[in-house]
């Protein structure tokens, strides 16, 4: 649906709407290509009037692994890339916030960098009990601008956002459940994600988009308060010497 790049599958059930990375070789990795059309995404989701809510997941064992070595390395390279995907981030951050309908995240596996955002993004969240949050974009040179940094503040303690920020620290399942970043472990988060789904969707449909928005209005506005900033700063970042040299290495290290 949506035509969509092969790295996204959109799949109607009804009125929800099931979103899955599908890049499940590179552990859901974002390219160039996927992260298009997660910028692409959100507006045609909220076109889709059929559409009462949504889940999202990623393909295979991983919800998403975060920022593909070989993408990062063009865009420290490409000044055209480079303003296309800062463009795109900021699209991606504030599409979703203003997404009208409910979005589920079913966390299959790690979420890093973007992924975490996606699902600090997202309404309600099923975790596995394997899975993680981390976000190491300090850790490679780089500013978080659709990362974790930008809405962890809003869930957890200033004091724990700066230390899984600026040490790029795993957060296992459990933690995150403690912590407030998740709702609910379960053995099978897809499945629990598309039940709440659906409990959703039998609930008055103007009621329950209009309480979205009003609780996202919150989220919305603290977004909107850092993200000029953090555009700029990720930009900057990524033609340091100290990310082209990390990034070189991650790139060595792969091939």
């Amino acid at each position: 649906m949506y035509d969509m790049p092969d790295e996204i599958q959109v799949t109607a059930d009804g009125p929800l709407r099931i979103i899955t990375l599908n890049r499940p070789d590179a552990l859901n990795a974002v390219n160039d290509s996927l992260h298009c059309g997660l910028a692409q995404l959100w507006p045609r989701l909220n076109e889709d009037l059929d559409a009462r809510a949504a889940v999202i997941t990623g393909a295979g064992r991983a919800f998403s692994a975060g920022g593909d070595f070989a993408y990062l390395d063009e865009l420290g390279k490409d000044g055209r890339l480079r303003a296309k995907t800062i463009l795109h981030g900021r699209e991606i951050v504030l599409g979703m916030t203003r997404t009208r309908i409910p979005v589920v995240a079913a966390v299959n596996g790690p979420a890093v960098g973007l992924g975490c955002s996606l699902v600090a993004l997202s309404d309600i969240v099923y975790m596995a009990p394997t899975a993680y949050f981390a976000d190491p974009h300090v850790q490679v040179g780089l500013v978080a601008a659709d990362g974790g940094p930008l809405t962890w503040p809003l869930h957890i303690s200033l004091l724990l956002a700066k230390e899984f920020a600026m040490t790029g620290t795993r957060i296992p399942a459990q933690r995150a459940a403690e912590l407030g970043l998740a709702n609910h472990i379960v053995e099978d988060p897809l499945a629990e994600a598309i039940a709440c789904a659906e409990k959703m969707m039998q609930m008055p449909r103007q009621a329950l988009e209009s309480t979205k928005r009003l609780l996202n209005i919150h989220l919305e506005r603290a977004v909107l308060a850092s993200l000029d900033y953090a555009n700029t700063a990720e930009e900057q970042s990524f033609q340091t010497e100290d990310f082209r040299t990390i990034v070189g290495k991650l790139n060595a290290k792969n091939n």
